[in-house]
């Protein structure tokens, strides 16, 4: 089961400094012996709802193991730095649905769950 990192980046200026480019020189790197694959990165072009300062980072991973593997490996360590010292990011992974899944059969679950911790 694939799972996503999803960093909401934002920089300080809108515009990196060295650290912060020299972070972007190296990560790629670190992240390719995970087998890391990058899917969208960048400031969204519209934002349809709310706001969103700052930029978007997308990369998949095979699974949530390889990811951990890949933020804890001592050549991403060794970068880390570079990028919380000079931007502000939000981090997450999330793992991809399984098969079948719908949002009417998620809702179904949660129901189910409140009348089961209501009886």
């Amino acid at each position: 089961m694939s799972t996503y990192l999803i960093n909401h980046l934002r920089i300080p200026g809108d515009v990196p400094n060295e650290n912060g480019l020299s972070y972007l020189d190296q990560v790629e790197a670190t992240v390719a012996p995970f087998g890391g694959k990058w899917l969208a990165q960048g400031a969204p072009d519209v934002v349809v709802e709310g706001a969103w300062p700052g930029s978007v980072v997308l990369i998949e991973f095979a699974d949530r193991a390889t990811a951990l593997a890949w933020y804890e490996s001592e050549a991403y360590q060794a970068i880390l730095p570079l990028r919380v010292n000079n931007s502000i990011s939000d981090l997450v992974l999330i793992d991809s649905l399984p098969d079948g899944f719908t949002v009417a059969g998620f809702a179904g679950q949660v129901r189910e769950a409140i009348a089961a911790a209501s009886a």
